[in-house]
């Protein structure tokens, strides 16, 4: 498994602890190369994000071998065989902990600024980082989590090397790993791009999180008359307050503006923070007519001039949401020279319609088709090949095309509000 960024590791790491969402967790990301990974693992879990600060207690002749970790709020890990074998003495074991509780304070004043430790008595928590190669910090940053008063830890990774992941099972209630090859030499190797993480970046996405962190109701969506192109479109419009973009869903053939499917992603893409806007790209008497269903270049014209309307509005940024036939348009409009789309999102879709226009869009794009929607899925695959912009084909395994089976529906709703939060 190759991992584009950490950003990316992060998006799919997401989905891989979706089953703890409802434990309310904590997320903490180890500093510095761990905080872009954990934070789409936060905004994906509508969880609280924050460092989890770990200074190892290094032997005073031999740095590498640790005696003991220390984290914030005096919590101490010794081991205690270690200081007898290492010869550690109380003195030694003083200034080593002096010196690097100084450097701990520094760096969470400086990630953290004014903001108070985010509390883990009784929380599950799920520690992340980018990798893991020997699992030294990892181990000290459970431990250390376990003393702040955490009743569960996980330890969530992207990938790590083998011999880790079993050492760590041992310091941990749960370990979620979504590689472990046998060939691993290095964190890095995994990754098309793993360049260092400046500090800034993590002082950047942890007040992002602390600004946001809170699942905001979904605000009554108010009936609209879109204006597209001239011709009159039922809508419904939601826009949370401080909504950051807004989403435009581009309905199926045989759906509506009023499909129960896209009105519960459009709710919980609410609850991030985005706006939402669904309307009929068909008026009543057309949509009886099987060829307008399928007369995708119509379709695009009309979210396109939707989107002028939008644009006119409110001045935000646009993704678009299509499902079926919905979905070629989406990716029709977002073709044009002049469409400035932030993301596309296709959910059971048929982008293979849209042909020869795939080429052309820049807007990054994720493909989410059921594992058993076998026809749909090759299709996918097909035009994914077709795209030139970034993108991703997601399977969520076992569902059909409609996403009806028992928590299908909701990682649809996980991958596209992050793509949305990551690309918008």
């Amino acid at each position: 498994m190759l991992f584009t960024d950490r950003a990316d590791a992060g998006e799919r790491l997401a989905e891989a602890v979706r089953h703890l969402e409802g434990e309310r967790p904590v997320v903490l990301g180890l500093p510095r190369g761990g905080v872009p990974v954990a934070f789409p693992v936060a905004r994906a879990l509508g969880a609280p994000l924050d460092v989890i600060m770990v200074r190892k207690l290094g032997v005073p002749h031999h740095r590498e071998l640790g005696f003991g970790a220390i984290g914030e709020g005096g919590v101490r890990v010794i081991s205690e065989d270690i200081v007898s074998s290492s010869r550690v003495t109380p003195q030694d074991l003083a200034a080593v902990e002096r010196a690097e509780g100084a450097e701990l304070a520094r760096q969470a004043r400086r990630f953290r600024g004014d903001r108070p430790r985010v509390p883990l008595d009784g929380r599950t928590v799920i520690v992340v980082d980018d990798g893991i190669a020997t699992g030294a910090t990892a181990a000290a940053a459970c431990r250390v989590v376990r003393a702040q008063g955490a009743a569960r830890v996980v330890l969530a990774v992207p990938v790590a090397a083998p011999d880790a992941v079993a050492r760590l099972r041992g310091e941990t209630d749960e370990v979620v790993c979504l590689s472990a090859p046998r060939t691993f030499r290095a964190v890095g190797e995994w990754y098309r791009n793993f360049s260092q993480t400046p500090d800034e970046e993590v002082v950047t996405l942890l007040a992002r999180a602390a600004a946001g962190t809170a699942r905001r109701p979904a605000p009554r969506p108010v009936t609209v008359e879109v204006d597209a192109g001239g011709l009159a479109l039922a809508g419904d419009l939601a826009l949370p307050e401080g909504a950051g973009a807004v989403v435009m869903f581009a309905h199926g053939s045989g759906s509506s503006r009023r499909s129960p499917r896209n009105r519960t992603v459009a709710a919980d893409l609410n609850g991030a923070g985005l706006g939402t806007l669904l309307f009929d790209l068909l008026t009543p008497a057309e949509e009886s007519d099987r060829a307008k269903v399928f007369d995708i270049g119509t379709l695009a014209g009309r979210l396109a001039d939707a989107t002028g309307w939008m644009r006119r509005r409110a001045s935000l940024p646009i993704g678009y949401f299509g499902a079926s036939t919905g979905a070629a348009a989406a990716l029709w409009a977002a073709s044009a020279a002049d469409a400035d789309i932030g993301a596309v999102v296709s959910r059971g879709g048929r982008p293979d319609l849209a042909g020869p226009r795939l080429a052309a869009v820049r807007a990054p794009t994720l493909l989410v088709v059921g594992g058993s929607d076998t026809t749909v899925l090759d299709l996918n695959r097909a035009a994914q090949r077709e795209l030139r912009c970034a993108n991703r084909l997601e399977v969520v395994p076992g569902a059909t095309h409609l996403f009806e089976e028992p928590g299908a529906l909701e990682q649809v709703s996980a991958l596209a509000r992050a793509w949305f939060a990551r690309h918008l």
